[in-house]
């Protein structure tokens, strides 16, 4: 009896290429851009077992085109755009990867922010134009991150990384949750609890989005919160973007109600289309843009892509996988997932 067929929708690394051939005949779809939809129901025809990545949706025609279809490992850490509901209906397991981002996550954060606080895209593109002046010229100024206020919108496990890292910049944090954590929490971390999220805003140098996205958090900022903020601050997210009105944004740093905005996330990406900014965003030097690269480290990919193996070698095996979404197919209780961000 043959290898079963595992169809790969998009490139991964090596290691798990090399890792899946041990036990199973890998298909893996080249490109660099996300899987258009007769591809894929092109490429889960013949498969037994579907590895996919990011937000490439999996609906019910998607698993109604995949006959021979046992199982679905996803790279994701909530599967958000699987119908698990139509796979647990066929009895096939899905299944998600253990939260390996929290550091990666925090890093890019702190990064935009120290990239919007010393202009850095700006002056690279200074510097490059033939401008560069001596270090005591007053045409070229930045911001000093000391004493400023670091506003967290949501404080989850990233969150907690990212105060520990702003907090060594000698920087004070506020923050406002759903739900406040502990005292002693709050002390260890040097933290500030604000109870309404206007009063945030308005005291912040650095607007920070940490919030998990759902109904309570859509459209959460909009132009009558950035109204609110320091036209002095700067506004960060690299939590999900349709927590943000981008057109607010836009019309915001337009009209210089705010210093500028980092953005690692978009109200245009998949499953409602293909991930790409507002065009209106490409124009503003003190805007920071970058692709939703969030777990984009080698040593993080290769951590989500072994979950992945991993979790696929148990299936082919007959075996429970871990990071099961839906264990109701093997008689066991569903599990309500954990809030990893807000």
């Amino acid at each position: 009896m043959g290898k079963p067929k595992v169809f790969v929708v998009q490139p991964i690394m090596d290691v798990g290429v090399e890792a899946l051939s041990a036990f199973a005949e890998v298909d893996v779809f080249q490109s660099e851009r996300m899987i258009g939809k007769p591809d894929l129901l092109r490429g889960v025809a013949d498969a037994d077992f579907l590895f996919m990545l990011g937000d490439t949706p999996i609906d019910q025609e998607v698993i109604e085109a995949a006959p021979r279809l046992k199982g679905i490992a996803t790279m994701a850490l909530f599967p958000n755009v699987v119908d698990v509901a139509a796979a647990t209906a066929r009895g096939i397991p899905v299944t998600v990867v253990p939260h390996v981002i929290t550091k990666t996550t925090c890093d890019l954060t702190l990064a935009i922010l120290l990239g919007l606080a010393w202009r850095l895209i700006e002056a690279d593109r200074f510097t490059r134009a033939g401008r560069f002046h001596q270090e005591q010229s007053t045409s070229f100024l930045t911001t000093e991150l000391a004493g400023k206020v670091v506003g967290m919108i949501g404080l989850g496990e990233i969150g907690s990384e990212i105060v520990k890292r702003v907090r060594a910049f000698d920087m004070e944090v506020a923050y406002t949750k759903r739900n406040r954590i502990s005292p002693d929490r709050e002390q260890s971390l040097g933290l500030t609890w604000v109870a309404e999220l206007d009063d945030l805003l308005r005291m912040a140098d650095f607007v920070v989005v940490m919030a998990t996205y759902n109904p309570s958090t859509h459209l959460l900022i909009g132009a009558r919160e950035f109204a609110l903020m320091k036209p002095t601050a700067f506004f960060i997210n690299t939590a999900r973007g349709r927590i943000v009105d981008e057109g607010a944004l836009i019309d915001a740093l337009r009209e210089k109600r705010i210093a500028g905005a980092g953005l690692d996330v978009y109200w245009h990406e998949p499953p409602v289309g293909e991930p790409a900014p507002s065009p209106e965003l490409y124009d503003f030097p003190n805007v920071i843009l970058t692709p939703h690269i969030g777990s984009a480290t080698k040593e993080a990919r290769n951590a989500m892509t072994m979950a992945v193996v991993e979790n696929l070698r148990a299936m082919v095996s007959g075996d429970r996988p871990a990071n099961l979404v839906n264990p109701e197919i093997y008689g066991e209780q569903k599990l309500v997932p954990s809030d990893r961000t807000g």
